[in-house]
């Protein structure tokens, strides 16, 4: 089956939006899915938006109608600058009759992407539509890295259905299990139980509190190029820059931040797909939110433009490997760092039984992990990609 079953052409209110488009605009540049000119060739397509207003898995219950053209309308009216990404937008998911179905319809459009070496970015929705996204991993039988940018860790109870609000503790409790490790990034912890603190805590996940990410926003460009998939949910940013969100905060990440988050996104080599959640158009004051939604996932495709193909290879003349031997025990860690980038990866000893892991035997890290471990400390990443892996 065709993907193009399964999607509608962009609204023409969207397409009368543009009709006076300057040819340096991003909608100039897009191939686009429309009832004139039908289903675009994607052979040299790089990214492929992907709208989907499906709200039926919300904890809570909003309208999102129109979610994905309020995001375009924004996006495309955004200027491109040096070399053109190849941008296609595939127009939105028919909705199936049941929630299930649209869930499938997902997980097919992302398998045929990612087989294409397309990044979708998936817009609109709630973010119980992360577990279509891991779907379709499942069904290529690869297991992965998730990041999500998100408040809370959306765990739930065993018990509990999937929603919004459980979807993450739905991917865990899979069987078998094609999730190797999931970063938390800013959350916040009075959204936060002991319940969900220790269950993480228990896989070995990561979690970077809010406080963390604004002390050092470049902490967090190597947590994100260890992504497979990332998954934003739009309530991590504060009510001051992000008002139509499910769960407004006063408190949250900034613009910047999260464009900054975006950006890094996008320069990793290794993440294959986006997804952006939790937008309420009825709340969105001077459809503010939307902007910033079109700001991130320009940020997204200006960092896409950047990449540099430095994934790391100890054997190759672009890495500088560097090897420190830490006094008090036996261990010694390797670390690689690019002579093009200058970025940062460590090198995690793997058994014979975890040899099918192999390709997360070695994590991205900062310059600040290869100072500790100079002044014979041992990097918090390193340590708990050690106990995953042993």
């Amino acid at each position: 089956m065709n993907i193009s079953d399964f999607l509608r052409p962009i609204s023409q209110e969207v397409i009368d939006n543009f009709s006076q488009a300057p040819p340096d605009s991003l909608w100039a540049i897009a191939e686009k899915f429309t009832e004139a000119s039908h289903f675009p060739f994607l052979n040299n397509t790089k990214i492929a938006i992907v709208g989907i207003d499906e709200n039926r898995g919300a904890a809570s219950d909003y309208d999102v109608t129109n979610a994905s053209d309020n995001i375009r309308k924004k996006l495309y009216e955004l200027k491109f600058h040096g070399n053109k990404v190849q941008i296609a937008d595939l127009g939105n998911i028919v909705l199936g009759v049941t929630l299930e179905d649209t869930h499938a319809a997902l997980t097919e459009i992302i398998i045929s992407l990612v087989q294409a070496k397309i990044i979708p970015v998936i817009i609109g929705g709630s973010q119980d539509l992360t577990v279509a996204h891991y779907n379709a991993y499942k069904k290529l039988d690869q297991i992965i890295n998730m990041v999500g940018v998100d408040p809370r860790f959306d765990l739930g109870l065993p018990s509990e259905p999937l929603s919004s609000i459980t979807w993450l503790g739905n991917i865990v409790m899979d069987q078998p299990n094609h999730l190797y490790n999931y970063s938390n990034i800013a959350h916040q912890t009075y959204f936060v139980g002991d319940y969900a603190v220790n269950m993480m805590d228990n896989l070995y996940f990561d979690t970077y509190r809010l406080g963390a990410v604004n002390e050092d926003i470049r902490e967090i460009e190597p947590i994100v190029r260890n992504a497979d998939v990332l998954t934003v949910d739009l309530s991590a940013i504060r009510y001051s820059d992000a008002t139509g969100v499910v769960k407004p905060s006063p408190n949250g990440l900034d613009g910047e931040a999260i464009c900054q988050i975006m950006y890094y996104s996008g320069m990793s080599d290794k993440l294959e797909g986006i997804g952006i959640y939790e937008y309420v158009p009825g709340k969105d004051r001077e459809g503010m939110t939307a902007t910033l939604i079109g700001q991130m996932i320009w940020y997204f495709i200006e960092g896409f433009s950047n990449r540099k193909n430095d994934l790391p290879d100890s054997s190759s003349a672009q890495f500088t490997v560097y090897k420190i031997a830490l006094r008090e025990n036996s261990d010694e860690i390797h670390f690689l760092k690019s002579n093009v980038t200058g970025r940062w990866w460590m090198e995690v000893p793997l058994s014979k039984a975890k040899r099918k892991l192999d390709r997360h035997q070695l994590v991205p890290c900062s310059y600040d992990d290869y100072q500790k471990a100079c002044r014979n400390e041992i990097p918090e990443r390193w340590w708990q990609a050690l106990k995953k892996l042993s």
